[in-house]
């Protein structure tokens, strides 16, 4: 199995151009159905979102909700009032994690996945009265949401919700009902250039992950590594004295 550096290499390398063919090859067209931001078979919605890209969500407002602009100063990054807490935008990716009896949650699991509703379905997705389904957070949407219903065949990469149904070089194709309909050159270059910015950026994170991995100890509650180091649930990072070597 190669390392996650060399199929960073490989992924930096990926020709757009090359992408956008396979997406043409393909096709697709959203028809905004809404199962790729929707629980599965009582599994709730699952996808990868990164530490900034939460950030980037936390400063999403509602004019943003309504197709207007995001009002910059509402970005975390810039003042700390974000709209959203972090919970809001972002839990623990389930894997690995343990429910007691009583309900609570402990244990350490890697990365984040988005907020999902009592439903399971993501945080972000609401139907209109007709069932069409909406972004609110559109314009702001991480990248994984963005370029699905693809992926790349690069090991270290996240595979999207559904099983692969289609594949074109290193394209893959996974369950979705917009398949198989006519894409403009214009967006098929715009997904690719997206997909090739995703893969790069999940490499990253991975290595990010494994470089910055100290197993801790969770204690009753739940550490999140991610590429910048453990954390709670609540995205703060976890005090470095709580770390298993020193306990």
């Amino acid at each position: 199995m190669d390392s996650l550096e060399t199929e960073l290499d490989r992924a930096r390398d990926l020709d757009e151009a090359e992408l956008a063919d396979a997406i043409e090859t393909i096709g697709f067209e959203c028809t905004r159905c809404g199962a790729c931001c929707k629980s599965e078979a009582d599994d709730p919605h699952t996808a990868t979102v990164f530490p900034d890209e939460v950030r980037t969500l936390q400063g999403t407002n509602d004019s943003a909700a309504d197709g207007g602009d995001v009002d910059e100063s509402d970005d975390v990054e810039t003042d700390g009032d974000a709209a959203y807490d972090w919970r809001d935008v972002a839990r623990p990716m389930p894997y690995g994690l343990e429910e007691a009896a009583d309900g609570t949650v402990s244990g350490e699991t890697f990365e984040w996945a988005l907020q999902t509703d009592a439903c399971g379905d993501c945080t972000f997705y609401e139907e209109d009265a007709d069932g069409t389904g909406a972004c609110t957070a559109h314009e702001d949407r991480p990248l994984i949401c963005e370029t699905y219903p693809f992926s790349v065949a690069l090991g270290g990469t996240t595979q999207p919700m559904g099983d692969a149904v289609d594949e074109a070089g290193m394209v893959r194709a996974h369950e979705c009902e917009g398949l198989g309909r006519d894409i403009t050159r214009e967006d098929a270059e715009a997904l690719a250039a997206a997909l090739k910015e995703r893969a790069v950026r999940e490499l990253e994170e991975a290595i990010g992950v494994r470089d910055n991995y100290e197993p801790v100890d969770a204690g009753d509650g739940v550490v999140v590594h991610d590429s910048e180091g453990a954390k709670r649930e609540d995205g703060t990072p976890l005090e470095t004295e709580t770390t298993v070597e020193d306990t």
